[in-house]
């Protein structure tokens, strides 16, 4: 089994910056890919960002082009997500996933894809 941890939310000044980090443990070999999504009050869940175990295939939601980078350190079992130009629109409750089942590069940004969830950090962003 995977467990994940994510850190790194809090609150932060629209314009501002966050880097959020998951820590995967147990049997780490077994992750294929790894996602973040996330969940603002009321809303559904949604993707954000997809990263392969290799990282060479990455993706973005349209709505954080350019502002959201993920990133993976292999070394030390970690996926990134840093933010920048955060906007109000961001403020969620940021999930890490992990793929250990297999999967499509098509169906990378789809929830059901992803069989490990972390318990979320909380990012906001005042304005």
């Amino acid at each position: 089994q995977v467990q994940l941890v994510e850190s790194g939310g809090g609150l932060v000044q629209a314009g501002g910056s966050l880097r959020l980090s998951c820590a995967a443990s147990g049997r780490t070999d077994s992750i294929n890919a790894m996602g973040w999504f996330r969940q603002a009050p009321g809303k559904k869940r949604e993707f954000v960002a997809p990263i392969t175990w290799s990282g060479t295939i990455t993706y973005y939601t349209d709505s954080v082009k350019g502002r959201f980078t993920i990133s993976r350190d292999n070394a030390k079992n970690t996926v990134y997500l840093q933010m920048n130009s955060l906007k109000p629109e961001d403020t969620a409750v940021y999930y890490c996933a992990a793929n250990t089942g297999g999967f499509i590069v098509p169906m990378m940004t789809a929830t059901t894809t992803y069989n490990t969830w972390g318990q979320g950090t909380q990012v906001t962003v005042s304005s």
